[in-house]
């Protein structure tokens, strides 16, 4: 039976309101985790008041090596 671990990223969104990303850091952090061998399984925007974006919350997945 295949194992997995699992990992979570908070990404902030920046702003007086909320709802900035970087871009450009965001897919810095997933490219470097993806060389580590971890595969997105899911992103999802967390609200703040207004219905601003105040975190990105992307879990990853990745096997367990077995020997």
């Amino acid at each position: 039976m295949e194992k997995y671990e699992y990992k979570t990223l908070y990404t902030d969104a920046k702003g007086f309101l909320g709802g900035k990303v970087d871009q450009y850091t965001f897919q810095k952090e997933l490219n470097e985790l993806g060389m580590q061998g971890w595969e997105v399984v899911s992103t999802v925007a967390t609200a703040q008041s207004y219905g601003s974006t105040r975190w990105l919350i992307s879990i990853f997945k990745r096997k367990i090596q077995e020997f």
